[in-house]
């Protein structure tokens, strides 16, 4: 009779391998958390370009910044959400506030503020204000 070898892996082999995969884990999911809010985040910034666009036009057309979403020809702000976003708002001086559910942090903000340069009939916006946290916020708002 021939005598068969066992094959297989021992346990400590398998609790290695269970080790590796548990530290990956640890270090996957709060990256991939970070990835998702940051996707939620810039789902704002897409919905407030309408908002921008709107705001530029009503500039083009009326020589001012418009105070409110419809004034800006946009409908009511909490009318304009998303997956993310509970409210897009025009305020004082054509500013735009977006404002954010519990997907990226509840009632947190990202304020886009419209800069007229007269010399050449431009606006210029800038995102660096509002209460999200940074390492969430796109590169051109940090």
């Amino acid at each position: 009779m021939t005598q068969q070898k066992q094959q297989g892996f021992t346990l400590i082999e398998l609790m290695i391998v269970v080790a590796i995969i548990g530290i990956l884990a640890a270090v996957a999911l709060p990256a991939y958390q970070d990835y998702t809010k940051r996707a939620h985040v810039s789902e704002g910034i897409t919905l407030g370009a309408s908002a921008k666009a709107a705001v530029t036009e009503y500039y083009v057309s009326q020589a001012a910044l418009p105070t409110t979403n419809s004034a800006a020809g946009l409908p009511a702000a909490s009318n304009i959400t998303g997956n993310a976003v509970d409210s897009v708002a025009v305020g004082a001086a054509g500013i735009i506030t977006i404002t954010y559910n519990n997907k990226v942090a509840s009632g947190t903000t990202i304020i886009l503020t419209p800069t007229v340069d007269n010399t050449k009939g431009s606006i210029t916006w800038t995102c660096t204000a509002g209460t999200v946290d940074d390492k969430y916020k796109p590169a051109n708002c940090r």
